[in-house]
């Protein structure tokens, strides 16, 4: 096992000991706002009968929304503490669980129809998570992310300055991506389609009276060239 690993199993204790969704900024009012874009992003191509890979599904945040279309899913993650926290929350029929390393997966060659996940990427070996999951993808097959943008000024600070990484509660090895490079990486590796937008100006710790207008005038920005690369995020899309 990596050292790499070790760590973010480590980091999985630590979410699950102080409440994972108030580190990872999900349950404020804006953040539940921020949560429903994703779910939307990750999910509105997923149709029964699909089979899918959830990487880093952690507490089943997003794996209960994925459930609800109908789909096969295949919720991983590396942490044990919060895949049990996933199992007791969010059981359901046609999803199920498993401990994996998305950089070394045991599932054979072309078994997924989609593999998605919600910032995940940014915790890996990239290059290496990135084949392994063109490996596991059935040709035509897609995916679905969203990640970090390292444009953005408080997501570069977080990502680079060790002691607010941990202040925030990042793992130590997280990082962030420039969607550049990234397109190239994914090309690179034989990926088509490659679709890397920049989203989201709202920010979690948005006061409830500011929230529907500040998320207006973010919606707006995001079509504004040059001014959209500093958003938040990044979702990428591409095709196998």
């Amino acid at each position: 096992m990596t050292n790499r690993i070790t760590k973010e199993i480590q980091h999985g204790r630590f979410l699950a000991k102080h409440g994972a969704g108030e580190i990872w900024n999900w349950e404020s009012p804006a953040g539940r706002q921020r949560w429903k874009r994703r779910v939307q992003m990750l999910s509105s191509h997923l149709r029964p009968g699909m089979t899918i890979l959830e990487i880093g599904c952690g507490t089943g945040y997003f794996t209960r929304e994925l459930t609800r279309h109908g789909a096969d899913i295949v919720a991983i993650d590396v942490s044990p503490d919060l895949l049990e926290i996933a199992k007791a929350k969010y059981s359901a029929p046609n999803v199920r669980y498993e401990i994996q390393n998305a950089c070394a997966l045991t599932y054979a060659d072309a078994m997924f129809d989609s593999v998605v996940g919600s910032s995940i990427l940014h915790h890996l070996e990239i290059e290496e998570a990135l084949r392994e999951i063109y490996r596991v993808l059935k040709p035509g097959g897609t995916i679905y992310f969203t990640e970090p943008n390292m444009l953005n000024p408080q997501i570069a600070m977080q990502k680079n300055i060790p002691w607010i990484k941990r202040r925030l509660g990042d793992s130590p090895d997280e990082t962030a991506f420039f969607r550049w490079p990234l397109r190239r990486l994914l090309e690179q590796t034989g990926y088509r389609d490659v679709r890397i937008d920049p989203f989201d100006f709202l920010h979690p710790k948005t006061p409830v009276p500011l929230i529907d207008r500040l998320n207006a005038l973010g919606r707006f920005i995001e079509n504004v060239p040059v001014i959209s690369e500093f958003a938040g995020s990044l979702y990428i899309r591409a095709v196998k």
